[in-house]
């Protein structure tokens, strides 16, 4: 049985998914549809069967999302494979050409599967037939992309048009169309021979190398010396910056799908959808009889194809005698939209960031290398934060310019370093650290340890940390 690589593209934004997928935690972290985030399910999905057999995952990300990744793979028993970090996102044609330089330099008959991390996919059984049925086709030099029948005019995607004489596959692509207009997307949902592009790649490496040297010779240059330029870290693989900021941001897409004559087209029968917008989270929630899709502590009174949705579980969101909305509720944001407009999301962000609102690219929770935080309140002079940390990881030894903070340890036991002495502080204590004096909170426990902290000063943003020493290389 052929071994793949299987590799997750895990560096996007998702914007038209705002508020709950946002620049410092983006959609594929997130769990939209049950207990696992969009990422764990991909990667899941990305495991040997009886059909399949894959290497472990390589996975391509930003800075910010690395301990992320790692910590979001191990919570669901899978061991990470290699991760690269790339300097800037650039969108998917750098990432692809990345990522196959990166297979081939291990194996020259690398057979590589592209996969987004943000997309909806329930059945795997199905998905590994498809792959499987693409793979000798892969060997004879061809490039498979994987087709949706699709069932609305949607603008958002991409087409794949099959030549009408085939009846089996993999198929030769007639043409592919990138995001047509509505006139054009209605025409081709009409025939049968245009199938969505799921955004699924399966090659040999070698393959995609050559035609990026035919049609991609300015992306060759600088992702092959970022990755020869690159260097390990902390057990992430840096991509170099600088040769990095020389391409340009581009969709493999445009830059290679469409120009290429290799490109075979396998279908999905699952069902199946990138989660584009906040239309198509409802409809994969399955509406009722009117049209109505709500999470669980969303109630909808005489409403029609309306979707209410509460991203908090104790925050309840009602909607009386709407028709055509959708509406988002998180704790520090909520978006209201009509629903034919849920693709424009993307401007609600650049408004936000044009008034430098925080929530526009910001969490109320925020992700680190050793567990996270979450503001609570926040007023001129305090601030009351709920702060997470993993079992053995450790906040970086520090001291602030501005303000004291005040620790409760509410679940577990911390390790706290206060100027020269140590301590060992219990469920229900407290220690107080006043301001300028280095300190340190570290878990030496089993299980995660959760505190309240409560600041006070003149001065109370992120950037008050001078860091004396970090385990994670942070400036």
């Amino acid at each position: 049985m052929e071994c793949i690589l299987p590799v997750l593209l895990a560096g996007g934004v998702g914007s038209r998914l705002w508020p709950l997928s946002r620049k410092s935690y983006p959609k594929q972290f997130s769990e939209i549809f049950g207990d696992h985030s969009l990422f764990q399910q991909t990667a899941l999905r990305l495991t040997s069967s009886e059909f399949i057999k894959f290497e472990p995952h390589l996975t391509l990300t930003h800075e910010n999302f690395r301990f992320i990744v790692q910590d979001q793979l191990n919570s669901v028993g899978l061991q990470s494979g290699p991760i690269l970090i790339e300097p800037q996102s650039k969108n998917t044609a750098p990432a692809v050409l990345a990522a196959s330089l990166y297979a081939f330099k291990k194996n020259r008959e690398a057979i590589v599967l592209i996969a987004p991390s943000d997309h909806l996919m329930p059945n795997t059984e199905s998905f590994h037939k498809a792959i499987n049925e693409g793979l000798e086709s892969v060997k004879e030099g061809n490039i498979i992309t994987f087709g949706v029948k699709p069932t609305r005019a949607e603008q958002g995607y991409g087409y794949l048009e099959v030549h009408s004489d085939q009846g089996k596959f993999p198929a030769k692509l007639k043409k592919f169309t990138e995001k047509p207009d509505q006139k054009t997307a209605e025409q081709m949902v009409k025939n049968k021979n245009f199938m969505w592009n799921a955004g699924i790649f399966l090659f040999k490496a070698v393959d995609m190398i050559n035609a990026f040297k035919v049609f991609g010779k300015d992306l060759l240059e600088p992702v092959a010396a970022s990755l020869e330029a690159g260097h390990d870290d902390l057990g992430f693989f840096r991509l170099d910056p600088d040769p990095w900021s020389r391409c340009d941001s581009i969709s493999i897409d445009y830059q290679i799908m469409e120009k290429i004559k290799n490109l075979m087209v396998v279908p999905l029968l699952s069902s199946w959808s990138d989660l584009g917008g906040w239309d198509s989270v409802w409809e994969e929630m399955a509406p009722d009889k009117d049209g109505v899709s709500t999470s669980k502590n969303a109630h909808a009174l005489d409403c029609n194809n309306t979707l209410l949705r509460s991203e908090n579980t104790n925050q309840q969101i009602v909607g009386l005698g709407l028709n055509n909305i959708a509406a988002i509720a998180m704790p520090d944001a909520v978006l209201i939209t009509h629903k034919d407009r849920a693709q424009e999301v993307k401007r609600v962000v650049e408004h936000l960031k044009e008034f430098e609102v925080d929530q526009a690219e910001v969490f109320p929770k925020e992700h680190r290398p050793w567990g996270w935080f979450e503001s609570l309140t926040i007023s001129h002079r305090f601030q009351v934060k709920k702060i997470l940390v993993h079992p053995g990881a450790a906040l970086s030894l520090q001291s602030h310019f501005h303000r004291s903070e005040h620790w409760i340890v509410v679940e577990g036991t911390a390790k706290v370093i206060i100027g020269k002495n140590e301590k060992l502080v219990a469920e229900g204590e407290s220690v107080h650290i006043p301001l300028g004096t280095s300190h340190r909170l570290e878990n030496p426990g089993k299980l995660p340890m959760v505190l309240i902290e409560v600041q006070t000063g003149s001065y109370l943003g992120e950037d008050d940390i001078l860091r004396l020493e970090d385990r994670y290389k942070r400036p």
